[in-house]
């Protein structure tokens, strides 16, 4: 039996676990009571939970049900979260008792960063390194994997026709994703996720055509140093002044309703859109969209090879 270790960033199930999440997020040090009180506030204005937790749990037993259709009795999805329960290092440690000595790692991020994808497993192999007989194949990137692409072209034709004006040429296609900060650049070898995220909107812009469009970021921290922008707010800025109307955000740095959609989007973006007249609309998450899946089981496939040579 092959495990495949899915992650997924996290998120605090109720309000009171706000504060242990931002904790655990900034790696121990405990943020003020401003800065609770702050978060607290924006996932009430979303309902008082994020629903990432039940989505990504309904994306592993999407992503269980493709391979077990492919590959019969061959994997077993585990489950695990890099900020909230089930902590990766936790889950791993299951997976050694269960018996798992080939794993396939792959977090839920499109898009290769080695911040991202390299700090996911340094949890995991806090417990591996004592592992020597286990062996881990880690998926970095999967930004062009054919039915990702397909999934958001289709949400993209959707909300385009729904716009008072239909049809691309009326629309500016914004893509996004969360912002990092600007030092993963500063190095002798860049980090990848600016080309990455230019190639999968070079991608999707290319079939079918889309005449107007171009790239933001989105949820930078709030810290001394810069992060990598420009920010969704001021790009839809530049769009009214350039004489744009209608606006379709597309992130596709996201792959489930969270915190960084229902409100950096959908309340934040939504209401800069609405103070500067401007139509914006996002197109739906991709959640446990089952031809998604099916592109994450052909990527968890692809990379048992790797692992069980």
């Amino acid at each position: 039996m092959i495990g495949v270790l899915l992650m997924a960033y996290g998120t605090p199930r109720s309000l009171d676990e706000v504060e242990a999440y931002f904790t655990h997020i900034r790696r121990g040090r405990a943020p003020s009571e401003e800065e609770v009180e702050e978060l607290k506030e924006r996932y009430a204005s979303i309902g008082g939970v994020s629903p990432l937790t039940e989505i990504t749990k309904s994306q592993a037993k999407g992503l269980q049900e493709m391979l077990d259709r492919k590959a019969p009795q061959r994997l077993r999805v585990y489950l695990a979260m890099k900020h909230s329960p089930p902590f990766i290092p936790e889950v791993v440690e299951q997976m050694i008792r269960d018996g798992i000595r080939e794993m396939v790692a792959l977090v839920l991020a499109p898009h290769e960063s080695k911040m991202i994808i390299d700090d996911y497993m340094r949890y995991a192999r806090d417990v591996l390194g004592s592992q020597p007989n286990v062996k881990a194949h880690v998926i970095r990137t999967w930004h062009l994997n054919d039915k990702y692409l397909s999934a958001l072209r289709k949400r993209i034709q959707r909300e385009l026709a729904a716009f008072p004006q239909p049809g691309p040429e009326q629309t500016m296609v914004l893509f996004t994703a969360h912002s990092l900060p600007e030092k993963i650049l500063a190095t002798k070898d860049p980090d990848p996720y600016p080309t990455r995220l230019e190639e999968t909107a070079q991608a999707l812009a290319e079939r079918p055509p889309l005449p107007h469009w171009c790239r933001a970021y989105q949820s930078a921290g709030k810290t001394p140093f810069p992060w990598l922008g420009p920010d969704i707010v001021e790009v839809l800025e530049e769009l009214k002044a350039e004489g744009h109307s209608q606006v379709l955000v597309v992130p596709i740095g996201f792959v489930a309703d969270h915190l960084e959609v229902l409100y950096d989007i959908d309340d934040e973006a939504q209401e800069k859109a609405r103070e500067l007249g401007l139509t914006l609309r996002r197109t739906e998450s991709l959640n446990a969209d089952p031809e998604f899946l099916e592109g994450l089981a052909e990527e968890v496939l692809q990379a048992t090879v790797s692992v069980s040579r």
